[in-house]
């Protein structure tokens, strides 16, 4: 059962820490920030060890061995805690909408957020000791519970609206085709199997795919769809994840190596927070390897919406044979009147594709004729998103007009939020 806890509210439903709460955790922030990492770790190793149902469909455990799940969750927490203390009337709404959107596609239920409560304050106190006096433990149960009912809140919102709940979240789907993209990408296209309508996704939202491993484990990963929505079908990509000394990617080498057409996957209904504007300014998408993902779906969307948008892809690959769904992607822009594409490859080779610049090198965006008053949408390495942000800010694009997208946890939430 979940355990209580009481809410202040400004005007407009901002949470805020109660009286008793909050001199104490601005007092403690410091040194529970100084610490969160290592209590982030000990936290997942204390729950998968008292809940190992949980690495079973539910956590990815290639995420957590790398560490960036960890450093996601320490990251959220912290900026969390300290937007209650600077600035509780801006509360971090990016970050709460974005991991609300990931939780509901995995099927996260209220009551599992009990178990990470009691397995974070054990944390806590394993790692600050003696510091963690019983106000100061309560005062951070606080911090938690609201985070958790904010989620909370937010998740129940996103399964009523696609009519589901938590444990309706996932459907089984046939491998209708295999098309290899690229010696490393392969585009996935999946067939509904029952007669239930097909939940309609917005344009560049994902998927979550939980998978049967070799030990029998079942594990989840979230994939862009690349296409509108036919009613039938689902379209998704996957790069092979090569370790490069660490582990391959298990998942997406058994997709690619060992699921053959005619067989199921296991599918989420669509969720995701970085979905086009439909205000009717241009659109500039920008991408990088399999970040062109999330913006072929968008720009699919926006052919069978017969847009007349200005719409313009900036896209760098190490060549044109790297670029996935490039075909596609260089039809749907035919297709649209006011449209623009332009590539950087590093290796300097040209294209073959109908474009309006072919570049070399990496992508540079001084002097490029880019549309006034436009929305961007990143998606690739977080190190180019961090330096296309940059790039646009300098030439004047407002935060709020630029959009990204992280495949995986999002490590870069806290300085972009």
């Amino acid at each position: 059962m979940l355990q209580a806890v009481a809410f202040t509210y400004f005007p407009g439903g901002h949470i805020v820490l109660s009286d008793k709460a909050r001199p104490i955790v601005e007092a403690t922030l410091p040194v529970v920030g100084e610490h969160i990492a290592e209590i982030a770790n000990r936290f997942y190793a204390h729950m998968f060890a008292e809940h190992p149902q949980l690495q079973d469909g539910v956590f990815n455990r290639g995420n957590q061995a790398e560490g960036s799940q960890p450093k996601a969750l320490a990251g959220s927490v912290a900026v969390f805690a300290t937007a209650l203390v600077k600035s509780p009337q801006q509360l971090p709404e990016r970050l709460l909408t974005r991991i609300a959107h990931k939780h509901a596609s995995l099927g996260i239920s209220p009551d599992q957020y009990q178990i990470v409560r009691d397995n974070l304050m054990w944390a806590i106190g394993d790692v600050l000791g003696d510091a963690v006096t019983p106000d100061v433990a309560a005062a951070w149960d606080e911090v938690y519970w609201l985070m958790a009912y904010a989620l909370i809140h937010q998740e129940r919102g996103l399964y009523s609206a696609r009519g589901v709940t938590a444990e309706r979240v996932w459907r089984q789907w046939r491998v209708a085709q295999k098309v290899p993209e690229t010696d490393d990408v392969t585009l996935f296209v999946m067939q509904r199997i029952d007669d239930r309508p097909v939940k309609t996704s917005l344009p560049g939202q994902y998927i979550s795919v939980n998978v049967l491993m070799p030990d029998g484990v079942r594990q989840p990963r979230q994939f862009s769809l690349t296409r509108a929505d036919d009613g039938e079908h689902r379209y998704f990509a996957v790069k092979r994840v090569h370790g490069g000394g660490k582990p391959d990617g298990e998942v997406s080498n058994l997709l690619h190596d060992r699921v053959q057409v005619g067989d199921e996957l296991t599918m989420s209904v669509p969720y995701g927070d970085v979905v086009l504007d439909d205000g009717g300014r241009p659109v500039v998408f920008v991408s990088a390897g399999i970040g062109v993902t999330p913006m072929a779906g968008m720009i699919s969307h926006l052919v069978a919406a017969r847009s007349r948008l200005k719409v313009t892809l900036l896209h760098a690959d190490a060549n044109e044979v790297s670029f996935p769904l490039r075909r596609q992607i260089a039809a749907d822009l035919a297709r649209l009147p006011q449209s623009a594409l332009h590539v950087w490859y590093e290796d300097g080779t040209g294209s073959e594709l109908p474009l309006t610049g072919t570049h070399a090198g990496t992508m540079e965006l001084t002097g490029m004729d880019l549309p006034d008053n436009a929305v961007y949408y990143l998606c690739g390495p977080i190190a180019f998103m961090q330096a296309i942000r940059s790039s646009l800010l300098q030439r004047g694009v407002s935060v709020r007009d630029i959009q990204y997208e992280v495949f995986g946890p999002d490590l870069w939430q806290a300085d972009t939020d």
